[in-house]
């Protein structure tokens, strides 16, 4: 059975509020897709479940049987460990047990798994080469719980007389995304930005403890709120400025930020000798050294506290029920306390129950020591929920199955667990009835009586003459140094009682064991230490025994080559060359020069299973022709520098480009080639915004070879565009879907409040590319038939267009040249009936442009009026394109009224309402008027675009708009109907500090630094040449997006 490449999924059935999978139907398509040859996997087979995040309808539709029975799967996946009268014999299975910490409460699982001589793999033993567990929630369970908190801190708050703006915000698993989660933390950001916080709870600073991925998933959303971080030794500092403000004589003053404060080991205790400094490898191994200061030096300026630390009972607790008593007492402004780690009893004594999603908080007030469980009344709020990753089920399984869907294959075609890749044979407990190798130690130490023993050695009682306490500190488990300790007392004769114990969460983090060894004769004890010894390090002694016989504390291993001592405030700095200084930039830079920044900017930077505060700074550096014009773009903001840069200029190019991992181009098209042959040649990535043509499609092969990613069309259109529309046909064919119809519009607009004038048309560019695509000609396919629209025709082929969801807005629609290469693009040009992409104009727009084309203005050849030094006047050479005899007309008469007749006359128009609107543009753009025409224009259609740029600018208040919709109907077999999908994106240009930055600067310039945060992190891995068309780019590129609060709606029908 075993090998036999038929995967089974649990039905989780340990918590009503277990919704994670394993694997999602879009993982499972994957595997089964691909064919048992690549992926190793046959079949799937899924235990119903009406609670899953992910509905058994959608594995059914990818392929997956769906039944109670998993008999004839050889390995069964889950979440939690089965109940354990549902193990089958003789298979492979994978869930989290937490049976390799020995610990009591796990053994009767074991024993089930040895019995039915089950392979068992824990995915928490997957380590990869990095020395990191592979499967891991902890950023979820950061995510979740501090929202669930902030929640409860609005409530709270308001208990106590405050109303503030968390009191919007929902719990975790109230919303349909985390993305939707993320955009209404923002949007309480922005709430307290604009009306501020309450002087009476200001300032307020949230604490995190710890810097593992908990404490990242938490800070990550704390992040979106505006903030400062400040450093634990700054906080007194803080707290008096702050409280200075809210003096009473300025009770009215508000706070419009929140203060974080991250918090580790080192600002939690000091040495007992003050003549030391804190050392986190002698800490590990002699907490007894140190004393507790965070009560002292902390917790005094915390608003709230987000725990995020393991701890255990030989270490100092962060805060004692007396030492909040204390605090208490003081004045202290702690309202509440979110422990993620959901330690009961612990690290935070007081907090003495787990709580559940559906009732997540309880009170204790201190000063009576009592507990309660509603809002009102003293005391502090906690919360210790114990599932929180489940909150966000579906990002937690997309993530998870990300990884394992790497792994399934190997684990469901092998039966040999010998011929499996090192890092699942690791993950091997037990094969065939019984314990790997590996894993000996699991018995040896289960015969310890633990409870007994810590009662004895705490009275000072041992059943050997002499005996010792061992702490055992350092990689026992990850490299299986415990083995080698135990056969050591063993082969000498000695007897050992597991104490404590605890398994560090990856292999860069230590493990610690408290053994009480003992023997009846000294030397032979004495012989036991001497060998450990050896074992810890040959070369140095590591032991170290205190004067009274019973306390010996021995580190195992290197400790000083394998302790991360510099997991305080460590930078790695990433590069990133921006090239052109243009309006893309300044976005572009803001987005990626605010990574692991502690500004107030509110942006989401997590890549999925990527931790990016790992990367901490990416310094930004912005490249121009005109070092001004650099300076101005990364003017106030940090981690850039300018510099000035002549793209020709080979040398100087190749130097810049050599100092970074990231090249950005927002230069011309016809610059990209030269750029990316010099990124090609430094094994450099590139990131444009740009069409892929056919000179940056050739360099593909040797971008390939280099090793590099060379990610063009990353800006709206081309780029948002491509991921929308993959992400809806990609769901539609993993759903056995047909794409019937696929239907894209985008316009670069002005706001309503904008659209001033008779065109509904502003400019932020040059004009004159906007023109010329109005000449473009157009193909599309419409019901299967293909339709082609010449250049000239374009403006008459616009159609009346309006998207339901939003009525206000009157616009229309023109073909965008063409569209069929999008059906081959996106892999649906033989199965989509209609392809179609337009272009969006505000309703009027075409057919005002297709009359001026007609008189005569967008022509670009010399005109003879416009070759002689002595300039005619804007109003002279419109008469001359109106045939407008001025002997024959009063010209002081002439006006909008005249002029409109002459348009009819002259047969431009086919009636009098498009004649007016025409008229009323040309009286708008000035074209009437007796000034001179720059000795720069040569055409009419320079004449025009003159005065379009001009007089069709936008002012410095107002705001453009970016319109991006698209439609897919799609067929699905057996189906009687058609299902219609819509997404949408609305953006509107945003002021800041008084400035205006576009619409259409934000949605080219964020998605392209998206690309780049996504290469700096190995997010995207393929390389040549690409668009962001691949799930591994549109992905997360997405959910950045929609984090960084740029919106995309989607609905089904």
């Amino acid at each position: 059975m075993l090998g036999n490449g038929v995967v089974g999924i649990l039905s989780e059935s340990v918590n009503k509020w277990e919704r994670r999978v394993p694997l999602t139907p879009s993982h499972c398509a994957r595997l089964l897709h691909s064919g048992r040859e690549k992926t190793g996997v046959a079949r799937i087979v899924v235990q119903p479940s009406t609670k899953r995040i992910h509905h058994d309808s959608l594995y059914e539709d990818v392929g997956c049987d769906i039944s109670d029975d998993l008999s004839t799967c050889g390995l069964i996946l889950g979440i939690k460990q089965p109940k354990l009268d549902m193990i089958l014999p003789d298979r492979a299975y994978a869930f989290f047990s937490h049976t390799h910490k020995a610990q009591k409460e796990n053994m009767p699982l074991l024993e089930k798994i040895l019995a039915k001589r089950v392979s068992l793999y824990d995915y928490e033993l997957i380590v990869g080469d990095h020395g990191k567990r592979l499967l891991a929630f902890g950023k979820y369970a950061g995510r979740a719980g501090i929202i669930d908190f902030l929640c409860g801190l609005g409530q709270r708050y308001l208990s106590l007389g405050y109303s503030t703006p968390l009191l919007s915000l929902g719990a975790s698993y109230m919303y349909p995304s985390l993305a939707a989660a993320k955009a209404a933390v923002i949007s309480v950001g922005e709430e307290i930005a604009s009306q501020g916080l309450p002087s009476g709870i200001c300032p307020l600073v949230f604490v995190f403890t710890g810097s593992g991925n908990v404490s990242h998933g938490a800070q990550e959303i704390f992040k979106l709120l505006p903030h400062t971080f400040v450093e634990p030794s700054r906080l007194p500092e803080l707290f008096g400025k702050v409280r200075n403000l809210n003096s009473p004589a300025r009770t009215s003053k508000r706070v419009f930020q929140v203060y974080g404060c991250v918090v580790t080991s080192r600002d939690m205790v000091e040495h007992k000798d003050p003549s030391k400094i804190f050392d986190k490898a002698d800490y590990y191994a002699h907490p007894e050294h140190y004393n507790p200061v965070f009560h002292e030096k902390v917790a005094p300026y915390a608003s709230a506290i987000v725990n995020c630390i393991y701890w255990e009972k030989r270490f100092p607790r962060l805060l004692s029920t007396q030492q909040l008593q204390d605090l208490m007492r003081k004045g202290c402004p702690l309202v509440g306390i979110s422990d993620i780690t959901c330690d009961v009893g612990g690290s935070i004594e007081f907090v003495n129950e787990t709580t559940s999603i559906d009732l997540p908080f309880f009170r204790y007030d201190p000063l009576t020591d009592s507990y309660h469980h509603d809002m009102e009344g003293n005391g502090i709020l906690c919360s210790a929920v114990d599932i929180l990753p489940t909150e966000f089920a579906k990002e937690a399984s997309q993530h998870f199955g990300d990884i394992l869907s790497q792994f399934v294959g190997s684990l469901a075609s092998t039966a040999d667990v010998s011929k499996l890749p090192a890092h699942l044979k690791r993950a091997c407990i037990a094969h065939g009835g019984a314990l790997t190798s590996l894993y000996e130690y699991i018995p040896r130490m289960r015969n310890s009586d633990t409870e007994d023993i810590s009662d004895n050695l705490a009275n000072g009682h041992s059943n050997k003459k002499y005996s010792v306490l061992v702490s055992l500190s350092g990689h026992l488990f990850d490299q299986f140094l415990i083995n080698e300790a135990l056969d050591i007392i063993e082969a000498a004769g000695g007897s050992f009682h597991l104490v404590k114990c605890q398994v560090g969460q990856s292999t860069s983090a230590m493990s610690y064991s408290e053994l009480e060894v003992g023997a009846d004769d000294r030397e032979v004890l004495d012989q036991i230490i001497d060998s450990l010894t050896s074992v810890a390090n040959p070369s140095e002694n590591h032991v170290i025994i205190s004067q009274e016989m019973n306390k010996i504390s021995l580190k195992v291993g290197k400790i000083q080559e394998t302790v991360d001592t510099t997991e305080f405030d460590t930078k790695r700095r990433k590069s990133v060359l921006i090239l052109g200084a243009g309006r893309v930039c300044q976005p572009a830079v803001e987005l990626l020069a605010s990574t692991g920044s502690s500004s107030s900017r509110q942006w989401y930077k997590t890549c999925l299973e990527t931790d990016f505060e790992e990367q901490n700074d990416v310094h930004v550096i912005v490249a121009s022709l005109y070092l001004k014009d650099a300076e101005e773009i990364i003017q106030g903001i940090p981690n850039a520098t300018a510099v000035e840069l002549d793209v020709t200029d080979h040398g100087s190019l190749c130097e810049y480009i050599s100092q970074v991992e990231v090249v950005v181009s927002l230069l011309p098209q016809s610059c990209h080639v030269v750029i990316a042959n010099v990124c090609i040649e430094l094994k450099k990535h590139l990131v444009t915004a740009s069409y892929v043509d056919n000179s940056m499609s050739m360099l593909d092969e040797k971008a390939k070879n280099a090793g590099i990613t060379i990610l063009g069309e990353m800006g709206l259109d081309p780029g948002i565009d491509h991921m929308m529309a993959m992400k809806m046909i990609n769901e539609a064919h993993v759903r056995k879907g047909k794409i019937k119809s696929f239907t894209s519009y985008c316009g670069g607009l002005p706001s309503p409040a904008a659209a001033n004038n008779p065109l509904a048309y502003k400019f932020s560019w040059n004009p004159a590319g906007a023109i010329r695509a109005g000449q473009n000609p157009a193909t599309y396919k419409s019901q299967d038939e293909t339709v082609h629209v010449n250049g000239d025709d374009l403006y008459y082929s616009a159609v009346r267009f309006r998207i339901p969801e939003l009525p206000a807005f009157a616009l229309e629609c023109l073909p965008n040249r063409n569209s069929l290469i999008y059906g081959e693009l996106y892999g649906i040009g033989y199965e989509a009936s209609t392809i179609f992409r337009g272009t969006l104009r505000y309703e009027g727009f075409s057919e005002i442009m297709a009359t001026l084309a007609r008189i005569g203005l967008f022509n670009a050849e010399a005109h003879p009026l416009l070759e002689h030094e002595s300039r005619p006047t804007f109003r002279t050479f419109l008469y001359k394109l109106l045939k407008i005899d001025t002997e024959a007309m009063d010209e002081a008469v002439i006006g909008e009224k005249e002029i409109t007749e002459r348009i009819v006359k002259l047969g431009h128009c086919k009636d009098g309402g498009a004649a007016v609107k025409a008229a009323k543009t040309i009286m708008f753009l000035g074209l009437l008027e007796r000034t001179e025409i720059p000795v720069s224009c040569h055409s009419a259609f320079a004449v025009t675009c003159h005065r379009m740029e001009e007089k069709l600018a936008y002012s410095r208040t107002e705001q453009d708009m970016v319109l991006l919709h698209h439609e897919v109907e799609v067929d699905f077999p057996d189906s009687q109907h058609t299902e219609h999908h819509t997404a949408t994106l609305l953006e509107f240009g945003k002021a800041k500090n008084g400035k205006m930055t576009s619409a259409m600067a934000l949605t080219v310039g964020v998605p392209v630094a998206i690309g780049a945060l996504l290469l700096l992190v190995n997010k995207i891995t393929t390389p040549g040449v690409l668009r962001p068309i691949q799930p591994e780019v549109y992905v997360p590129a997405l959910d950045i997006l929609q984090a960084y609060g740029i919106k995309l709606m989607e609905k089904t029908e």
